[in-house]
């Protein structure tokens, strides 16, 4: 069957297309994906160095107390009065518990340091395995997507072989329902069932259908319908003829 084949090569033009219409948007969230992953990564390794500016920050901190206590113990020896001697002395007390607090809080930072080092290591491996695995699916999408241009150019000429089998005007017709409803021809099975929606046709117009095998349009949904036991069988007495 002449239009069967036509219909045939239009239904594999709209699938590649379809799949064509996906692969952009496919491209686009696995790239959302590789941003998502930069992100992460990138939020590790802001962790880090925030972490190092504390520590930085706190070494210093520590760095100038203990000058200023080793300049207040110079003092504390030179001292005359007792009274200034005890003042100094608690001062100097107060600032070495004080450095203390400080080395405690240097060693916590220093060990969230080398955890969060940890942390960026294993990120920045998952990292590189899941940006490789997204790119190559991107590639994938990417190459699908340019070999769509091959697929449709030999689409268009089996389209352009078919379409010298049918008539000009079955093929008008055929046209102006495809552009409407997909599929646009559909069989029609006993007792007259029509295969696009599902409803009775008229059991006169089904009777027609068998006796001049010919094309006509469905009442219910407009596409156009043949008695598709009839047909298979002139289809297949051809072949045998041949």
């Amino acid at each position: 069957m002449a239009l069967t084949s036509l219909q045939q090569v239009d239904l594999e033009i709209a699938a590649v297309q379809k799949a064509a219409s996906s692969y952009p948007k496919q491209i686009a969230l696995l790239e959302k994906e590789l941003e998502v992953f930069d992100s992460l990564l990138e939020s590790e390794r802001t962790k880090l160095v925030e972490l190092e500016r504390q520590k930085g920050a706190l070494e210093q901190n520590i760095s100038t107390e203990r000058e200023k206590t080793k300049k207040w113990e110079v003092r504390l020896s030179e001292q005359r009065s007792s009274r200034e001697y005890a003042a100094l002395a608690r001062e100097i007390d107060i600032a070495k518990k004080n450095n203390q607090s400080l080395g405690e809080e240097l060693s916590e930072l220093a060990r969230m340091i080398q955890q969060q080092r940890q942390v960026l290591a294993q990120t920045e491996e998952e990292h590189r395995s899941k940006r490789q695995e997204t790119q190559e699916r991107v590639a994938a999408q990417k190459q699908r997507l340019a070999d769509v241009d091959g697929k449709m150019a030999a689409l268009d000429e089996r389209r352009l072989q078919a379409m010298q089998t049918v008539g000009g005007a079955l093929l008008r017709r055929y046209d102006a329902v495809r552009k409407k409803r997909t599929p646009a021809l559909v069989g029609v099975l006993d007792p007259g069932t029509c295969l696009g929606c599902r409803m009775n046709i008229p059991p006169q117009l089904y009777n027609m259908l068998r006796t001049t095998l010919s094309y006509e349009l469905c009442p219910s949904c407009q596409r156009i319908i043949y008695a598709k036991e009839e047909k298979e069988e002139e289809v297949e007495a051809e072949n045998q003829g041949l």
